[in-house]
């Protein structure tokens, strides 16, 4: 049921995904202001017209989800501190995003949403008491989550997609981005919902057959 991305492309995490939210150490060139916010204006639009009940709603506002950062802090001993200012959460039709959301680039938010949309179509899918259940229950809650690993390659790919196709087809192949991303099913951000590294990488690299070669 809960869905959680880091917004920008950036270096592997500190934690859970407990990394800055905006790109790593090298920030990714980004269109002129007006194409990045007409990309991402469109892309909420298309967003509207396919899900009726589409919204974008700050989740430090949200009682509901200040209780679930106080849950996953302790269900991860810690490990996962930045579910409120890291993450964006996807619920039903709606998309819950930090503080800073509005402040991000425009580029950052587009590839995000990008992520965001496929959980959109998943929770259409399979609804919200089914995304509840496979989500986060099955067959495990932690550790060998397999539904939740398998909701997020989706997505994942998507954003491995999306970030080529603004930044260019050599971005997602740099390994910090490619850390960042396989550490995200083997970290505590998503209670290690898949320690198997070596599927990953082979996944990873099945992803990247789906984008434009570098130039």
């Amino acid at each position: 049921m809960v869905t959680r991305h880091r917004a920008a492309p950036e270096e592997p995490q500190r934690g859970p995904s407990e990394a800055p939210c905006r790109a790593g150490p090298e920030e990714p060139p980004s269109g002129g202001p007006s194409e990045a916010d007409d990309r991402y204006t469109a892309l909420v639009d298309a967003l509207r017209r396919e899900f009726p009940r589409f919204r974008i709603v700050r989740k430090d506002r949200s009682p509901l989800h200040r209780a679930i950062h106080h849950a996953l802090v302790a269900l991860t001993l810690g490990g996962m501190r930045s579910y409120l200012d890291s993450y964006q959460t996807t619920i039903g039709s709606t998309v819950y995003v930090t503080a800073d959301w509005d402040d991000r680039d425009p580029d950052e938010r587009y590839v995000t949403l990008r992520h965001e949309a496929i959980h959109l179509r998943q929770f259409r899918r399979f609804t919200l008491p089914g995304m509840a259940l496979l989500y986060l229950l099955v067959p495990l809650p932690m550790g060998l989550a397999w539904c939740r690993a398998h909701f997020e390659k989706q997505a994942y790919a998507e954003s491995v997609r999306a970030a080529a196709e603004i930044w260019g087809p050599d971005f997602p192949r740099r390994d910090a981005y490619r850390r960042r991303v396989i550490a995200q099913f083997t970290g505590a951000a998503y209670g290690w919902m898949w320690p198997f590294r070596a599927g990953l990488e082979r996944w990873y690299d099945g992803v990247l057959a789906t984008v434009a070669p570098v130039r």
